[in-house]
């Protein structure tokens, strides 16, 4: 496992298991944030990595697939703190609604674990301890990603992942709906964040450089 800096307060936690699986750990002024938890096996490095910075404040969950939530319960057993998602993601990782593209329901956390994002009624996303989440379906129904405006840093989960320096599409045979994933990548023009980090991937530099040329080559996938 290798632990990379991102920017000033992001560190990134990077594991292989045949792709690369990563968690984020943010910095605050009152201790630490984990965004997405890998795998159980990882559990031990994101801790002690977000240990570093003070007291764990909270887990954010880009979505609810098992590479993003398979260290929670192991996390959970350590900590004690509020877990938050997308209110439209949490039926899915629940286990109340199957996931597109998949046959049957994945119980992928205990029910009651994850707290919906608070929003407002317009459906507007609140900043979390200086996280700006952003609703960006496609990959899976809630699927957020986070953005650092300070490090001018958006923590991407599954919305891209990246091949020689490109922005590359999230992995197909995983991917809800690849038009929608595609088109909520937008994200990087409307932020234009200095560093895009992705999850299956290496981070990629000024994103909203290369988004039209994606949004060409992979919107009709």
């Amino acid at each position: 496992m290798k632990v990379k800096k991102v920017s000033n307060h992001i560190y990134k936690i990077e594991a292989w298991m045949g792709i690369i699986v990563s968690a984020w750990i943010v910095k605050t002024d009152n201790g630490s944030i984990i965004v997405d938890t890998g795998m159980g096996w990882m559990t031990s490095r994101i801790l002690e990595q977000a240990e570093k910075y003070g007291p764990l404040q909270m887990i954010l969950l880009t979505h609810g697939h098992i590479d993003h939530t398979g260290g929670l319960s192991s996390i959970l057993k350590k900590e004690t703190v509020p877990v938050y998602a997308h209110r439209l993601e949490i039926p899915y990782m629940e286990g109340d609604l199957i996931y597109p593209r998949k046959k049957k329901p994945q119980y992928l956390v205990d029910k009651g674990v994850v707290k919906k994002l608070p929003e407002d009624g317009e459906g507007v996303l609140h900043t979390m301890m200086g996280l700006i989440p952003y609703y960006t379906p496609g990959h899976s129904p809630g699927h957020t990603v986070f953005y650092h405006p300070d490090d001018n840093v958006l923590i991407c989960g599954d919305l891209f992942t990246s091949k020689k320096g490109e922005l590359t599409p999230p992995i197909k045979m995983f991917t809800a709906d690849m038009k929608q994933a595609v088109m909520s990548g937008g994200i990087v023009k409307k932020r234009t964040p200095d560093i895009l980090s992705i999850c299956h991937g290496k981070d990629i530099l000024n994103p909203s450089k290369q988004y039209e040329k994606y949004r060409l080559e992979y919107e009709k996938s």
